[in-house]
């Protein structure tokens, strides 16, 4: 029992107790997820106006693309397969227990925590939060206390949606989010750093709580010989200058055949001076969310220069008043350094050069599985050496980012990573506990088997070997 935070325990004790004493059942799931869907859509230029203000600026157009579709995708796609999705699942039961019959049926779990990040502030907010409601359980939010203006907004969007006994908001600082994760849930996602997601799940350890972690990792992108530079080259830099590389999946770095190192740097700093011009003013490029994660970013700069390692800054090194933190290349750089041992998260991407494709698997696996990997290679051999050489949580080959966007997929990571999975009929299983129901007939072959078990001697055996 958590005592440090009445509030908190008297909350998720009212959504406790209004699930147990009505569950909401298909036709109330559809209809708040209609109703989130209208006020989301509704309250759009009031969510861009918090996010950019919490940013000091983030592009609108970013916005629109990470927050907005991925929203109203995933909602669109629980509305349209929710009835398929909670219908009974049949089983086999195999020949030996015939005629019995089974089945597995998806039921809610109950009162789901979600603890969401700051740098997708509303999509990693919402995304399992209607996988959560799809799947007939009431959620408790806790956005993060970064992006204050954008939490806001997300609880008086979630106030108009929902009564407060289905879907409440906590919002406050670490000493909150800390009390959050340990409260009694039937079921905790965490989005956010490895350090942090080890601290949620020894916090809800007491209670047996089930967890679901979305973290993070050193995401590769590997170029292949064969893959022509230009295309990888802009494709990578999506990848990684999206939100000023504040992704979890986004291009932690970059490995290049050899040969063509300098040329690859070459078409990436070409993308970046297309793409962004006069940098300061430009209206597309994100600002880093606060002062510790520019100083913590500056510092992997400052140390790769300090170790003699290449620094290409193609606009500088930025505006720490306006926490303009511009794009930055770091090649070849030393394991040493920490910008070669930490997540990023930011924009600045390590180009490595590999000498084979086996060289540049080892080097992923000196490293810890991470949450996304990107092979660039037109060659299925060389695709295929990649994939089965290595684990991550997922995998877009010949570009960055999409399988995150892909509804059918699960998205989710592998240890340091993560564990579980949401989106789509995956997140709504994750929120869901698949409960088998075996039903045996009025007659079976099966109540023969008691003792004494010598009179089916032969037939025990039979059915045993």
């Amino acid at each position: 029992m958590n005592t440090l935070n009445p509030d908190l325990v008297a909350t998720h004790a009212r959504l406790q107790a209004a699930w147990r004493a009505r569950k909401p059942d298909l036709a109330q799931r559809a209809a708040d997820l209609r109703r989130l869907r209208d006020a989301f859509r509704a309250r759009q230029p009031e969510m861009d106006a918090a996010i950019r203000a919490d940013f000091g600026h983030r592009s609108t157009h970013e916005n629109l693309i990470a927050e907005t579709l991925i929203v109203l995708a995933e909602i669109g796609e629980a509305l349209a397969h929710l009835r398929r999705w909670s219908r009974p699942r049949r089983a086999a039961v195999g020949w030996r227990l015939w005629p019995a019959r089974a089945k597995v049926r998806p039921m809610p779990v109950g009162v789901v925590g979600v603890i969401a990040p700051w740098n997708y502030p509303v999509n990693l907010a919402l995304v399992p939060l209607v996988s959560a409601i799809a799947a007939g359980n009431h959620v408790y939010l806790k956005p993060s206390e970064h992006t204050q203006r954008t939490s806001a907004w997300l609880r008086d969007l979630l106030a108009d949606v929902f009564p407060p006994e289905r879907v409440a908001v906590a919002l406050g600082g670490a000493d909150v989010g800390a009390a959050f994760a340990s409260l009694p849930f039937d079921h905790l996602l965490f989005t956010g750093s490895t350090a942090v997601g080890r601290k949620v799940m020894a916090a809800a350890a007491p209670n047996l709580t089930p967890v679901t972690l979305e973290l993070g990792g050193k995401a590769p992108a590997i170029v292949c010989p064969d893959y022509e530079l230009d295309t990888a080259a802009a494709r990578i830099a999506t990848g990684k200058w999206f939100n000023a590389g504040q992704t979890c999946i986004g291009v932690d770095y970059a490995l290049v055949d050899r040969p063509r190192r300098d040329a690859f740097v070459e078409a990436l700093v070409s993308q970046l001076r297309e793409r962004y011009g006069d940098i300061a003013d430009n209206p597309d490029y994100t600002r880093i969310i606060n002062d510790a994660q520019f100083a913590r970013l500056s510092g992997y700069i400052a140390e790769a220069r300090a170790a003699g390692a290449t620094v290409i800054a193609p606009f500088g090194d930025g505006d720490a008043a306006t926490r303009l933190l511009p794009p930055m290349l770091v090649l070849d750089p030393p394991d040493t350094l920490r910008v070669m041992q930490d997540e990023i998260f930011g924009p600045i991407l390590p180009v490595l050069a590999y000498d084979t494709l086996d060289h540049a698997i080892a080097h992923i696996a000196t490293l810890e599985r991470p949450l996304a990997m990107y092979p660039f290679s037109h060659a299925r051999a060389n695709v295929d050496r990649l994939v089965d050489g290595t684990l991550a949580g997922g995998v877009t080959v010949n570009d960055t980012l999409l399988h995150f966007g892909a509804q059918g997929l699960p998205f989710g990571g592998i240890g340091p990573s993560g564990m579980g999975a949401i989106h789509g009929k995956a997140g709504f299983d994750t929120f869901s506990k698949l409960l088998p129901v075996f039903q045996q007939r009025r007659f079976a072959v099966t109540d023969q088997l008691r003792p004494p078990y010598r009179r089916l001697d032969r037939v025990i055996r039979w059915l045993a070997r």
